[in-house]
């Protein structure tokens, strides 16, 4: 009966939970509830009295919109942030309880943000990575360090999306056995009976990726089934698991079954019918029997078990191999090591120009030694993006100590990927490829915006200086499309000693990922350039007339920097700033009076970037950038017909000068609010 009871009094809840709030999706979490039930009861390990309790098993909900099961479960099984009250002001402004799950607005209980379909199956293969690596670097005979579990609710939109087909296949690649997904196999999406659009053997198909797969025919009953099951995938661990659980979506509705308990509530009548089919009180809300209660906040008590257990272990472990678990103890406070900035390398203006994304290769493997928890990887681009780490090997199914990813040519589940690595707590986790090709990840990037996960995304061949590829690969509008996002830096460095700073800065911004933008082209190590000028966003590089007041800026990113620096030398007898901005957010993060001394007050600002002009109106007065798609051909080629040279610039700069001889000119850093 108690079984039976626990899984009911989670239905019940789930619907007043999406009726109380009068939106939402009850049809889900009253299916699921059977497989929910049995999971958070008896196998997952976790701790709610400790959510941050690091070998706990992490659990991820895939269909976000499902988050009502997500939401009781916390509050069943005692996790302090999930009251009562969070769960009536589910949806509603300001709660710990929005729409989909967001781990940013919580202390512990929500371990990624989910709700675009697709990207929480993907993170999961990520925290799966993070556990198989952390094993293998420190486990030791007798003390398993980390052993945990990776567990996943998902369903058929998950499936359907592209994502999930990328990351399921690496998944099989790498065989992530203590993964394990559970598959809702209710039959319905929001338009109707999934067999409109969705009729392939999705269980083949995970078995051609090379994941174990089981099937378990009556979800809503058959807990023996799903016992076993589990306990099956226990067994091997040379691959992950997919479970395919056959439900009924909002079992006890009315309306069970079909598409109309999907997204909306189910009605005051329809909850109270399913209240007396379950035996509850239909005019009570929020009901939670007693019996059913002392069951799930059991986890509570189990959970401060296993963790007293296992920190009793740690204590053993650090007697006996202490370097080791110094180490271990410092990854898992997201502390950095002592000193690891001494490690990025400084130039000179003598010194050998080279390509920035060459400069980066050398700051990379110089930080890998250091910081043993960078991890990552390119899209099937190592020999063009460089960021193969040579002093680790690959993270493979029989080397999961190695820290290279090879993530194939599939951009947006390398970056959800990633962020499920920074999910698990003690990695830094990059990605790499071409920066038109981020386009293809900017679902997962936006996710790890959202979700304060400082992911480094390396982004090379950062304009139209890419050349022969043409228009297809050349990304003009990129630089804007990531600016335009909050909570991220976009870092584009013009020579080596602001590539050190643009790692610099991106490893220290553990609660925003950074997308940092490299040549291709060569470019020469210029004058005044610094690591500690990337912190300010950006910087004076050189005054014609130092100590006067300017009469034009030129400012520039990336590659355009240096062309700013020959047209200055063109400008005979006007007094030039040039000004480095490797990245607008730390900019205007400065102080207005700091802003004023780069760009002072009636001075005319002329910015040069081989992207869209677009957005540059809040710093400059005009702009030499990019109007239309580029073209094919070599990049000085490329270069010269776009306007992006010494003469154009100094020309452009001229035209500002006369323009604004005639009329007023107001910094743009000056601003009402």
């Amino acid at each position: 009966m108690s079984d039976t009871l626990c899984i009911n009094t989670l239905r019940v809840l789930s619907a007043d939970v999406v009726q109380k709030a009068n939106s939402g999706h009850p049809g889900a979490p009253m299916g699921m509830s059977p497989m929910a039930y049995l999971l958070w009861t008896k196998y997952l390990k976790h701790n709610p009295a400790n959510p941050h309790w690091y070998n706990r098993d992490r659990f991820v909900l895939s269909n976000g919109h499902a988050c009502a099961l997500l939401y009781c479960l916390l509050h069943l099984t005692g996790y302090e942030e999930f009251s009562l009250d969070e769960l009536k002001r589910f949806r509603q402004v300001g709660s710990k309880t929005p729409g989909h799950p967001e781990n940013s607005l919580v202390h512990g209980g929500i371990e990624v943000s989910t709700g675009p379909l697709g990207q929480g199956i993907s993170n999961a293969f990520g925290l799966a990575i993070a556990s198989a690596h952390l094993e293998a670097t420190f486990n030791k005979p007798g003390f398993p360090v980390i052993n945990n579990y990776t567990y996943v609710f998902t369903g058929d939109g998950c499936l359907q999306e592209g994502i999930s087909s990328e990351t399921a296949s690496l998944a099989g690649h790498l065989g992530l056995g203590r993964l394990i997904v559970f598959y809702d196999d209710n039959q319905i999406t929001i338009d109707g009976e999934t067999e409109l659009s969705f009729t392939e053997d999705v269980a083949k198909r995970y078995e051609s990726y090379g994941w174990h797969v089981q099937i378990v025919g009556d979800g809503d009953n058959d807990l023996t089934g799903l016992t076993k099951a589990i306990e099956n995938a226990y067994t091997i661990r040379d691959k992950p698991h997919f479970i395919k659980v056959k439900t009924t979506i909002g079992f006890g509705s009315a309306k069970q079954g079909t598409e109309k308990v999907h997204g909306s509530p189910l009605g005051a009548d329809d909850v109270a019918n399913v209240k007396k089919k379950f035996g509850f009180d239909p005019a009570q809300t929020f009901i939670i029997p007693e019996e059913a209660k002392a069951v799930y906040l059991n986890c509570k008590e189990k959970g401060k078990v296993l963790e007293q257990e296992w920190n009793s272990m740690l204590e053993k472990y650090a007697a006996q191999y202490p370097e080791l678990s110094g180490e271990f103890n410092r990854r898992r406070s997201d502390v950095l090591p002592a000193n690891w900035k001494s490690v990025l390398p400084t130039y000179k203006p003598e010194d050998a120009g080279k390509a920035t994304r060459q400069f980066s290769q050398t700051v990379i493997n110089n930080l890998a030694k250091v910081i043993p928890e960078l991890i990552g990887g390119s899209a099937d681009l190592n020999p063009s993006t460089l960021t193969y780490m040579e002093c680790s090997k690959d993270f493979q199914k029989h080397s999961p100590e190695g820290r290279n990813i090879r993530f194939g040519v599939r951009e947006h589940g390398m970056a959800a990927v990633c962020n499920g690595l920074l999910a698990y707590g003690g990695f830094i986790s990059y990605g790499s490829t071409f920066l038109n090709f981020i386009g293809y990840a900017m679902g997962a990037v936006r996710l790890s915006a959202i979700s304060h996960f400082g992911v480094l995304y390396i982004m090379t061949h950062d304009s139209i200086g890419l050349g022969e590829d043409g228009p297809t690969h050349q990304p003009i509008n990129s630089l804007m499309m990531i600016r335009a996002m909050p909570n991220i830096l976009l870092l584009r460095p013009a020579d080596g000693n602001e590539v050190s700073g643009a790692y610099a800065v991106a490893i220290e911004n553990r609660k925003r990922p950074s997308v940092i933008c490299l040549s291709r082209q060569t470019l020469p190590n210029l004058k005044g350039t610094s690591i500690d000028g990337v912190y300010k966003g950006a910087y004076v590089l050189s005054d014609s007339q130092p100590n006067t007041k300017p009469q034009v800026i030129l400012v520039g990113t990336g590659s355009e920097v240096s062309l700013c620096v020959e047209a200055a030398a063109l400008l005979k007898n006007v007094n030039v700033r040039v000004v480095s901005m490797p990245t607008w957010e730390l900019f205007k993060e400065q102080s207005n009076e700091y802003q004023l001394s780069v760009f002072p007050d009636g001075v005319p600002v002329l910015a040069v970037e081989a992207g869209s002009v677009t957005g540059w109106q809040e710093f400059a007065h005009a702009v030499v950038g990019m109007k239309s798609f580029g073209e094919s051909g070599p990049a000085k080629d490329v270069f010269k017909k776009f306007g992006f040279t010494a003469d154009n610039i100094a020309n452009k700069a001229n035209q500002v000068l006369e323009f604004y001889s005639k009329h007023p000119c107001v910094s743009k850093v000056l601003r009402p609010f």
